[in-house]
């Protein structure tokens, strides 16, 4: 089977050059801050309240540019789950049980500091979803400190968050339904699917009902980038073991394609336009006010008793291995870096509060919880043993040399027809 050059997944791509995209977000933001708190803040808000159509650039950066980045989101979700970390039930254990954990743990912090206030719950969603970019950038400025199995439980435990976050946009922050323009948008949803189905593997088509899908959403009151994930789940994957990169393989072809422009242009304009915020006037007490302080404190305390307390009580019960070569302290860590919520925190909390009010608070909330979650995670790994020795590590390579046993037991036969077989509608 042919073989792309460079890998085809957009986690696989951070995995070796996330360090990058991280620092470019980062810039993005910090200048965005910047500007927000300079002689040119009336600049910087004004450009962003320009229209542009029928949308102003704002929205056109978080309704559209967004529905490319959730696209692509959409495209690793499936990869993942069809022929990636996430393909059997054994592989997806462990992260489901920590990504659920790290979801509703932080909603309960933040509904208890924020007191049930009837303004106030609709953000109980913010700190669901981890900054894949953000985290895996700390860990590779760790270098050999941090595991390489810390970074594919990481992506794992990501990829499911961006589900149960993609279906939360979709539950929770819909509006008023458009009936007329969501039938619109079945129909264009099952078209897709019927072109998967009937073998169809140029791109044109499906960029173009993309685009269709993506109007059709929008009108109907769903929010617009729920459309790239639906369209994401309608794109041929055909199955390559071991090696996510066949040259005929219309899903891997895209998601190389879009990666590095979602990366380093679609990321860091969301991030130059979303965390802009001006600090004059505010003051300790503005910090400590409970929309931010449930933010802050749901994404740096929630993410970490969530995530680390799932991981040790799934061990301890036996549902799960712990990553192997890692220890309780790694995993502490990484259940810290995952409460490094900015991009999708940002995202949500702006669907949730559209009242200008709540905006500086909701930015403040999340900067600061991400921040401190970032922070204090890296010096964790700091104090952090590189790498287990002795028994422990002999104890995961029997652990490695079972599970490779298990995987064996498919057979060649079955490898060579997954290999060739393109996956029919959402497989």
């Amino acid at each position: 089977m042919a073989r792309l050059p460079r890998p085809r997944s957009v986690l696989r791509s951070f995995l070796g050059t996330e360090a990058s995209g991280g620092i470019l977000l980062i810039a993005a933001a910090a200048l965005a801050m910047a500007l927000a708190n300079s002689p040119a803040a009336t600049t910087y808000f004004g450009l962003l309240d320009l229209y542009l159509g029928p949308l102003s650039l704002l929205h056109w950066i978080n309704d559209a540019l967004m529905a490319v980045f959730f696209f692509l989101v959409g495209l690793e979700v499936k990869r993942e789950l069809v022929d990636g970390n996430l393909s059997t039930w054994r592989d997806r254990r462990l992260p489901i049980i920590a990504a659920v954990a790290g979801m509703v743990i932080p909603a309960i912090v933040y509904l208890l500091i924020t007191g049930g206030s009837a303004e106030l719950v609709r953000g109980w969603a913010i700190p669901a979803a981890t900054d894949i970019a953000f985290a895996l950038g700390v860990l590779a400025l760790l270098g050999s400190r941090a595991p390489a199995s810390l970074k594919l439980f990481l992506t794992a435990v990501a990829v499911v968050d961006d589900i149960g976050a993609i279906a939360i946009i979709a539950l929770a922050y819909t509006a008023d339904v458009n009936i007329v323009a969501l039938l619109a948008a079945g129909l264009i949803f099952l078209l897709m699917l019927g072109m998967n189905r009937a073998g169809e593997m140029r791109p044109g088509p499906y960029i173009a009902l993309s685009l269709a899908l993506w109007l059709a959403v929008l009108l109907s009151g769903v929010h617009a980038t729920v459309a790239g994930v639906l369209a994401a789940l309608t794109i041929p994957l055909v199955r390559s073991p071991g090696a996510p990169d066949s040259a005929s393989s219309l899903l891997h072809r895209l998601e190389h394609s879009i990666q590095p422009w979602v990366a380093y242009l679609v990321v860091p304009l969301f991030g130059f336009a979303n965390a802009g915020v001006s600090l004059g006037g505010f003051g300790w007490s503005d910090l400590v006010a409970p929309l931010p302080l449930g933010i802050a404190a749901a994404l740096f305390f929630g993410k970490q008793i969530g995530i680390f307390g799932s991981v040790r009580l799934a061990v301890a019960l036996g549902l799960a291995r712990r990553p192997r070569g890692t220890t309780w302290l790694h995993i502490y860590g990484v259940a810290l870096l995952c409460g490094i919520g900015f991009t999708m925190s940002l995202f949500i909390g702006g669907l949730a509060f559209e009242d200008p009010a709540y905006a500086a608070a909701v930015k403040i909330g999340v900067l600061t919880g991400s921040l401190l979650s970032a922070v204090v995670g890296y010096l964790l790994f700091l104090v952090a043993p590189p790498r287990k020795t002795g028994t422990q590590a002999r104890g995961d390579q029997v652990s490695a040399a079972s599970h490779a046993s298990e995987s064996r037991d498919v057979g060649p036969v079955t490898l060579r027809a997954q290999a060739g077989r393109a996956s029919p509608s959402l497989t």
